[in-house]
């Protein structure tokens, strides 16, 4: 939540300067940063210690949030579709 917070916060302020108000201008970076940090996490996975694996994984998860704000979602609303999948 606080990173989501954080997100949040950026997108309304618009710091100068902010990697992420230079993502949420650029829909399409967006996606193309997601995509390429999950093939990070992924060859971390395969080949790389614990400590890069979580690196890898915390950009992966950074990239989704943003992109999740920049199309009016929350990570809540991915989860909800988590649990309907459960049942």
């Amino acid at each position: 939540p606080s990173l989501e917070r954080t997100v949040e916060e950026r997108a309304r302020v618009r710091p100068p300067g902010s990697y992420t108000v230079e993502l949420l201008e650029d829909p399409q970076r967006i996606g193309a940063k997601v995509m390429e940090e999950a093939e990070e996490v992924a060859r971390a996975a395969r080949a790389e210690s614990e400590q890069r694996v979580d690196e890898e994984a915390a950009d992966v998860l950074y990239h989704l949030l943003v992109l999740l704000h920049s199309r009016g979602r929350e990570l809540a609303d991915a989860e909800r579709v988590l649990d309907d999948r459960r049942r």
